[in-house]
């Protein structure tokens, strides 16, 4: 029996494997609906990270189940020895010593318990009703075993029948207490009957209870292998859904963005030039994937304030006067109104209110120094200015690689944070080179690129 159980076993644990893994490897595909793109591959990538976390708590629930009912099954088995134990005791000890008088009682109840003891009793004590032991027998054989019991603390009557499981000398032991009464109700005392649960029936306790675990382990886990692809076709609807919405609010950045530049009398290649620089130095400085948007939403829309600025001013050609340039100084104010606390445009506040501040305090508007400024700002402040020197502008030509990073380094712990200027400073060539060849249309790819990857989750990891 116990071979053939065993064998059962793997044979049927080998099969229900074999089938999660065809169902996980049908189903997956077949949820994605035949896409085949990035898009594709971005859900995968999810799908991964999803199954990794659901994995191990789907394991623990199925592991807790199997013991749970393992568990249950053996209690229930014992309960079940514990009534047949409590109605041989009864049927063992005639009622008419019980009805016999006190001076009698106690004498037929002695009798009684040694004739009990045999084949399936190993020991049997009654007791009074003041807990005193007034008869008891043991079997041959289990004297030890009933001085180790004795021992123990003796079970006290509730009044109920009770039983407990005992492991004494490497045996197991079971021992009921049932309490003795009168036909008119009145409660004598209770009997206590000790028996030894025999190997062979331990066996195929264990055994049968195994197999409940096993039952119930593949139930759960039939339910999980059901119960995926809808969770997954639920989850890839909700992430589409998701996709669609950012879409919208990045068009909506987007179109922004543009209308900004288009104030300025700018095409609107320096906010994607400037975006996409900022990104990198923010990568390299090893932004978290939250920091990394608001820095990307700030640096489209730096200059977002600037629409509520009179054009006399915007676009004077020649220098303002310091009336002129506190009014244009407001657009920072303006900026951080326009982006308010919640939203998709709250994203961007740290860049739009900060990067105007500098690293010594000399900034505006509301000079802070140093690490008071925000992380986006100090980022995106190193980016924009890097652009504006390498840029040509309607009032003075590109400068030169070399001359724009000597006059940044003289900015540096002034204007810059150091440690981030250092960083910039590493990866500056490299920017600058791949900016100079590629054409507006390349610049907006790429920075379209950063978009996707840290606002539709492209950085999930595999």
């Amino acid at each position: 029996m116990h071979i053939s159980i065993n064998i059962s076993h793997n044979i049927f644990i080998r099969d229900v494997t074999f089938l999660a893994r065809v169902c996980l490897a049908l189903w997956i595909p077949l949820s994605l609906n035949g896409e085949a793109n990035g898009t594709d591959m971005r859900i995968h990538k999810i799908l991964k990270k999803a199954l990794a976390r659901v994995a191990p708590v789907s394991i623990f629930i199925i592991l807790s189940a199997a013991a749970l009912s393992y568990w249950q099954h053996q209690r229930i088995a014992e309960q079940g020895l514990a009534r047949v134990l409590t109605a041989e005791a009864l049927r063992g000890l005639h009622m008419g010593a019980i009805e016999l008088p006190p001076e009698q009682r106690n004498e037929a109840i002695a009798t009684e318990v040694q004739h009990m003891v045999g084949g399936l009793f190993a020991m049997i004590s009654v007791y009074d009703e003041d807990g005193q032991r007034i008869a008891s027998a043991v079997q041959p054989g289990y004297t030890d075993t009933a001085k180790a019991i004795a021992a123990r603390a003796a079970v006290v009557s509730t009044g109920t029948d009770t039983y407990e499981s005992l492991a004494v000398s490497g045996m197991r032991m079971l021992r009921v207490s049932v309490p003795l009464s009168t036909a008119d109700g009145q409660v004598l005392g209770h009997l206590e009957a000790i028996r030894e649960v025999h190997p062979v029936e331990l066996e195929t306790i264990h055994h049968s209870a195994l197999l409940s675990g096993v039952v119930a382990a593949v139930a759960v886990l039939l339910a999980t292998i059901v119960q995926f692809p809808l969770l997954t076709n639920l989850a890839l609807a909700n992430y589409r859904n998701a996709q669609l919405i950012m879409q919208g609010h990045m068009g909506v950045l987007e179109a922004l963005g543009r209308a900004i530049a288009k104030r300025d009398s700018d095409t609107g290649i320096h906010n994607y030039r400037v975006t996409w620089i900022a990104a990198r130095l923010g990568e390299a400085a090893q932004l978290s994937n939250e920091q990394m948007c608001n820095l990307i939403a700030g640096s489209f829309l730096h200059d977002v304030g600037k629409i509520g600025i009179p054009d006399a001013i915007l676009l004077k050609p020649g220098k303002l006067d310091p009336r002129e340039l506190e009014v244009m100084r407001e657009h920072v104010a303006i900026g951080g109104q326009i982006a308010g606390d919640v939203g998709m445009l709250a994203y961007a506040r740290e860049v739009i209110e900060g990067h105007h501040e500098k690293w010594d305090g000399s900034g505006y508007p509301k000079g802070l120094r140093g690490e008071a400024i925000p992380l986006a700002a100090r980022i995106f402040c190193i980016a924009d200015v890097f652009d504006a020197l390498r840029t040509k502008r309607p009032y003075k030509e590109p400068f030169p690689f070399e001359t724009a990073m000597q006059i940044m380094r003289e900015g540096r712990s002034i204007h810059f944070d150091p440690e981030l200027f250092d960083q910039f400073e590493a990866i500056a060539r490299e920017i600058d080179e791949l900016i100079t060849r590629c054409s507006d249309r390349d610049v907006m790819h790429m920075t379209q690129q950063v978009v996707q990857k840290y606002f539709f989750f492209e950085n999930i990891e595999a």
